[in-house]
């Protein structure tokens, strides 16, 4: 399983830096690293920033409809197994962990 995340434009790779933080990023990060911990491997997650890794937003139909049809305010913009589920807010770890016992339940 793989969950990508499409990150706004910031002024850094995950958005910690600069004087004020936005707490939402920290929530993400956080979450992120908690899942990764209790998933031993078995889930991947990535995190894509739009003015470093712009092929990935234009290698997923639905992140670049969403982009053409809305622009940036559509991000950010979670994916699972290439499919979005989320747009504009990072989704919670709760909302991690739904995922993937979704998918579990999905196979």
């Amino acid at each position: 399983m793989i969950i990508e995340i499409f990150d706004p434009p910031m002024c850094c790779p995950g958005g910690m830096c600069g004087p004020v933080i936005d707490p939402a990023l920290l929530d993400v990060n956080e979450a992120i690293l908690k899942v990764k911990k209790e998933s031993d491997g078995q889930v991947k997650i990535e995190r894509y920033l739009l003015t470093q890794q712009t092929t990935k937003f234009l290698q997923n139909p639905e992140v670049l409809e969403l982009l053409h049809s809305q622009g940036t305010l559509a991000l950010p913009v979670t994916a699972i197994n290439g499919k979005v589920v989320k747009q504009k807010i990072y989704p919670t770890y709760a909302e991690l962990q739904s995922y993937i016992a979704e998918n579990r339940n999905a196979q």
